[in-house]
């Protein structure tokens, strides 16, 4: 399969943007983690970083689109055959739904599509077997994973990245690195996992402790809980009542749910989900 017009073959359907700069290319790989484990690739594309990727690692890469898979299989017959390369197509998250992505320790090293990317990352937070997450991604959805508590990009995606280890914004990457470039800055994120942490209702609890991050927290946690539970709480736990969603310490995440979760059901998360889609939608009339 010979593709000649990248721009043309990129698919809107799979928001493509395939990076085919030596430069980015070789900062990603010297950005891994120096241990030899197998390395896990979603969306490899052309195979621009996956050519990289099996020169110094074994590789188990996911493509959802049949085109790409056609090129692929082509493109690294040799690696195929020799078993340093493994091409799925198909789903990657319908992978995730048996459980571990790979039945082995890997990384995972990445150029996602950006409107799967977050789902991807949160995926990994849980995988038992992931160690580490290198990926490109929107510059501002990398921002809000790395940010400290203070920084006005700390958000609900900060706390569950430091909860599960450490993330760094290794580097920016400009538009023109990209065939067809994108409309957003990217960035690669490198999360290095302590933990494999899945807990839906504490992430339930996090979207309503930000669900305004410029209110004071009391006031998006008065939403969903009574206020003589949070007053009673806050005090507890010595927290001023005028602070700020992006002013709490990971740590205090976890002390507030611990002691707000039993008030946290189904019927509550509903509500708030419901509260949520209507200021949304109120937001774009």
């Amino acid at each position: 399969m010979i593709i000649e017009n990248l721009a043309e073959f990129a698919s809107k359907k799979f928001g493509q943007n395939f990076l085919k700069s030596d430069y980015y290319l070789q900062k990603i790989i010297q950005a891994m983690p120096n241990d030899g484990l197998r390395v896990a690739e979603i969306g490899p594309g052309l195979g621009d970083l996956t050519k990289e990727l099996v020169k110094v690692r074994n590789v188990t890469a996911f493509e959802v689109d049949k085109r790409l898979c056609e090129h692929l299989n082509s493109e690294f017959e040799t690696p195929i055959r020799q078993g340093r390369l493994e091409l799925n197509c198909g789903d990657v998250l319908e992978r995730w739904e048996s459980g571990s992505l790979l039945d082995e320790p890997y990384h995972l090293v990445a150029n996602l599509p950006y409107y799967i990317a977050t789902n991807i990352i949160l995926k990994a937070f849980k995988d038992e077997h992931c160690r580490s997450v290198l990926v490109m991604v929107q510059k501002e959805v990398a921002v809000k994973f790395a940010a400290a508590a203070g920084q006005k990009a700390f958000s609900a995606l900060s706390v569950l990245a430091a909860t599960s280890g450490r993330a760094t914004l290794c580097f920016e990457v400009e538009r023109e690195a990209f065939v067809p470039p994108p409309n957003v800055t990217s960035a690669v994120l490198l999360i290095e996992k302590d933990i494999s942490f899945d807990d839906e209702k504490f992430e339930a609890f996090l979207k309503i402790a930000f669900a305004q991050p410029r209110k004071k927290l009391s006031k998006n946690l008065l939403s969903v809980f009574p206020s003589e539970l949070v007053e009673a709480t806050f005090a507890k736990l010595e927290l001023p009542s005028n602070m700020r969603p992006h002013e709490a310490e990971t740590s205090i995440y976890h002390h507030l749910y611990n002691e707000l979760k039993d008030n946290l059901d189904g019927k509550q998360q509903t509500k708030q989900r419901k509260r949520s889609k209507s200021r949304i939608k109120n937001a774009g009339k």
